[in-house]
């Protein structure tokens, strides 16, 4: 006489255990479509403007006009990563796929040094916890410190320098043992990533020479404001 009871029990469970992977299938698939979309209004007016810029120089009127592009979809894309990350943590590589890791890092990294430092605990976490390749976390890292207007850590970072119309390595902390510490984290030496990423030669004493003008300027200015 029990039998259809525990049947109709099983049946129950089965039906609701169904609906729930279901539902957890279409999240998860709304999420890597939001991450898609995020991506490509966040990467691809950067591209264009990064093009326009090798063609017509950085100060042409035509990079300013997508510059004003680039900010105005950042603006939509920070409010939509920070309400991912708030509402799940730093998701795995199942929830948001290959790209959606770089998509989250790459709006960050354009955000606001507040953002950055509001999320760099979660991001040292998910190194951590294997959801995060250390190289996100160590851009992260060089922004804070550039934005701050400190020496960098791992060298990630260049900047455009108007009065020489050319870009340059932002000054790094104790250039002589930079590989050391990109080698602990698992990175490549400073010398490959500048060519592969900017197609930039280190050169080793022009940098120790750029750190030493770095502090003196830094220590200059310290004392100054300490006078005023």
């Amino acid at each position: 006489m029990k039998k259809p009871y525990y049947l109709l029990t099983l049946l129950v469970l089965l039906v609701f255990s169904s609906c729930i992977t279901k539902t957890k299938e279409a999240k998860e698939e709304n999420l890597i479509a939001l991450i898609d979309d995020i991506w490509k209004t966040e990467q691809e007016p950067i591209r264009l403007r990064d093009s326009l810029m090798a063609v017509h120089g950085v100060d042409s009127e035509l990079v300013k006009e997508q510059q004003l592009i680039i900010d105005k979809n950042h603006i939509v894309n920070e409010d939509r990563v920070k309400k991912i990350l708030d509402k799940h943590g730093w998701p795995t590589k199942d929830m948001i796929g290959e790209r959606g890791n770089w998509t989250i890092c790459n709006v960050i990294q354009h955000s606001d040094n507040e953002v950055r430092i509001q999320y760099l605990p979660m991001m040292r976490q998910a190194v951590k916890d294997k959801k995060l390749e250390p190289r996100f976390l160590v851009r992260a890292e060089d922004r804070i410190a550039t934005e701050r207007g400190d020496l960098q850590i791992y060298g990630g970072q260049m900047k455009y320098y108007p009065e020489t119309k050319s870009f340059n390595l932002w000054p790094v902390f104790d250039p002589e043992n930079i590989d050391k510490r990109r080698t602990a984290i698992g990175l490549d030496s400073i010398a490959i990533f500048l060519k592969n990423r900017f197609d930039f030669e280190w050169n080793l004493e022009e940098q120790i020479k750029r750190t030493k003008e770095f502090e003196l300027n830094k220590q200059e200015k310290s004392k100054n404001g300490s006078t005023n």
